[in-house]
């Protein structure tokens, strides 16, 4: 039970810290910053689709891997779509 309790708390807590460190970030530094988060999720794609494929006959493990694969793709292909479009702002007409 204590294990849960930590874990929760940890959890809490990057909210809180991600969310305070977000709505910090100045504008001028949100496409780099959309770069590295679209670099994570990518990795966050690689290793969903290595857990779905080798986690054997665990239905939940695969359902869940399987969800993580379509949110990591929704926010990378959105990040690289307002990255896109916050680059077109700068190009000369």
């Amino acid at each position: 039970m204590s294990d849960l309790v930590m874990l929760l708390t940890v959890f809490v807590l990057a909210i809180f810290v991600g969310f305070e460190v977000i709505t910090k970030v100045p504008p001028t530094l949100h496409t780099p910053l959309m770069s590295g988060s679209n670099a994570i999720s990518g990795i966050t794609i690689l290793g969903a689709l290595v857990l779905a494929g080798a986690l054997g006959e665990a239905p939940l493990a695969k359902i869940l891997a399987t969800v993580a694969v379509a949110f990591a793709t929704i926010n990378v292909v959105g990040g690289f779509l307002v990255t896109h479009r916050m680059l077109m702002m700068f190009k000369r007409k």
